[in-house]
């Protein structure tokens, strides 16, 4: 059965080598996958043997495998994080226990695993008389708050002689220095290259690149849970007023966070982009498409309202009480596995959340090689008025594959399901609202206008984004209003580019990277208008009907 079988200990401390080698079962031959009689090569290691790695699962370890063969294997044991299912979180686990190298067994280890001889012997994990805050809290066991004080006793007191000094720290005990202790090292005389030693530089104070925070690979070394002497620096934004022209507002926006599992949402850049983003934006209510995990939008929830990060903990505007609600099945299927949607909101602006369901395709006979995605349908009530939010994610489609057109399959991606057009012909204040694949103005989005709703953003506006095309050349998500919604749209209704990049967001074979190739689009509704409205229809129409939608946004 070949390797089958393998299995091996993982050693926790340097006493569980025995003459230099790790304790492995007798069941498990590695051959020459030991590069450095410690670590596992991770370009040769087989599914079964990567899963001895601990967080690793076999679906992890078939994300790697495959990775693997499409990058031609990795270049650095930092590449790892890129893979689906890996994250910053897990690869901060496991970058003891792997190291990088040529299958015929040539040592290649990243600059940033194993550390170079010259500079400090055989010294590995990471320098904590060097180390930023940012970087401390890569060890596990190390707080936001203990890596404070770690850097506050450093500065008061010059560099640490050793790594027992650090019991002299506050809150830092003997038993965590134990723990921690083959994570770290001391060397006092290493001095920061000027490449590093200051921090990504914005553009201008007042008009910040999108990619003032990117890295090029070249620039710096890189730790195994993130990049090095890099903190986030994010330009000061002031609390928005909630206002257009003396009158209340409120901002609704579309996010498509493609495939953010809970891994992803754990990344503190990710969390950073996320949360901020709705602060400084006075975004009150999101809707999230393209979830990998359910529970990924705990984490921006719980973030939002018990700030851990730095920039969440200093913003001087109303923090909000944030809920959040994911659709329980899946509204859509990708190559990498199921997709969900959801929503964030922020109940301290009177939102609050009546019902939400995933409406079933019942024309879709699952015999298409595009499966129609479903809408997440959620009843929204703020303060008197009613909004009903449908969050729609479809993907786009080639027109043509190997010449021949696919125009039918195109239109289905894009055909409104019977429970959508119920809503829309039922419903007075509705907002349709996600990623659709293409711009406004397109044949395929025809459905949506026969239904008599408008896109509030122009088919000439880009959403898409990236470090090296920060302006977009793609128009894939949007917002369409109903007639009632039109009644008090403000008029504005935009993309955020900015802020959208961190430096602990993996980006190709560096750091620096944009959270999502979406961008969010928000759209702003005069408040009062919206209950105005809703008054009328009531006074008018007979029936009984759910009523018009205000919605607010944070900008």
């Amino acid at each position: 059965m070949g390797n089958l079988g393998c299995h091996r200990s993982i050693p926790r401390d340097p006493t569980d080598f025995c003459h230099g080698k790790r304790k492995f079962s007798a069941a498990c031959n590695f051959s020459n996958i030991l590069v450095n009689q410690e670590r596992l090569n991770i370009n040769a290691a087989t599914e079964e043997e990567l899963m001895t790695l601990p967080g690793v699962n076999r679906t992890v370890a078939r994300n790697i495998v495959e990775y693997r063969e499409c990058i031609g294997g990795f270049r650095k044991v930092e590449d790892l994080a890129l893979v689906t299912g890996v994250g910053a979180t897990k690869l901060e686990a496991v970058k003891l226990e792997i190291c990088v190298s040529s299958k015929s067994g040539s040592s290649q280890h990243s600059p940033s695993s194993v550390r170079k001889d010259h500079e400090h012997g055989a010294c590995t994990g990471l320098n904590i008389n060097a180390a930023t805050p940012a970087q401390l809290v890569s060890i596990r066991g190390i707080t936001e708050k203990l890596a404070k004080n770690i850097v506050d006793y450093r500065t008061a007191h010059g560099p640490f002689r050793s790594i027992e000094d650090l019991v002299k720290v506050p809150q830092v005990s003997s038993s965590l220095l134990d723990r921690i202790r083959f994570q770290i090292f001391v060397q006092r005389s290493r001095t920061p290259s000027a490449a590093t030693s200051g921090g990504p530089t914005c553009a201008t104070k007042s008009q910040p690149s999108p990619t003032a925070l990117s890295l090029a690979s070249g620039e710096l070394e890189l730790l195994p849970a993130g990049p090095v002497r890099i903190t986030s620096v994010r330009p000061y934004v002031e609390p928005p007023p909630g206002t257009r022209d003396g009158k209340p507002v409120v901002r609704v926006a579309t996010w498509n966070l493609q495939r953010c599992s809970y891994e992803k949402a754990n990344n503190p850049g990710v969390r950073e982009v996320v949360c901020m983003t709705l602060l400084e934006n006075d975004i009150k209510l999101l809707a999230v498409q393209d979830l990998a995990d359910q529970e990924a939008l705990d984490k921006f929830c719980t973030e939002l309202n018990q700030p851990s990060l730095s920039s969440v903990c200093k913003w001087k505007g109303p923090p909000g009480l944030w809920k959040c609600a994911t659709s329980g099945k899946p509204t859509g299927q990708s190559c990498t596995g199921p997709e969900y949607s959801g929503f964030l909101w922020d109940t301290s602006a009177a939102i609050q959340l009546k019902d939400a369901m995933v409406l079933d395709n019942s024309g879709d006979t699952g015999t298409s090689s595009h499966t129609q995605p479903k809408a997440y349908v959620a009843h929204f009530s703020i303060k008197s008025s009613e909004l009903t939010v449908v969050n729609m994610h479809t993907t786009s489609l080639p027109r043509e594959q190997n010449g021949r057109k696919l125009s039918s399959e195109v239109l289905k991606a894009h055909k409104l399901s019977p429970g959508v057009q119920e809503i829309l012909r039922d419903e007075k204040a509705v907002l349709v609202l996600g990623g659709f694949g293409l711009p406004s103005d397109c044949a395929e989005l025809e459905a949506l206008r026969r239904e008599r709703l408008s896109a509030l953003l122009p088919p000439s506006v880009y959403t898409n984004i990236s470090t090296r095309a920060p302006q977009g050349s793609l128009c894939l998500d949007n917002i369409w209003a109903s007639r009632a919604i039109r009644k008090s749209y403000t008029g504005h209704c935009f993309v955020v580019r900015e802020g959208l990049t961190n430096p602990w967001i993996p980006d190709n074979w560096s750091w620096g990277g944009v959270v999502s190739e979406h961008c969010p689009v928000v759209a702003e509704l005069y408040t009062v208008a919206m209950v105005k409205e809703m008054l009328h229809n009531r006074s008018s129409i007979a029936t009984v009907e759910r009523e018009h939608v205000f919605t607010k946004h944070e900008r």
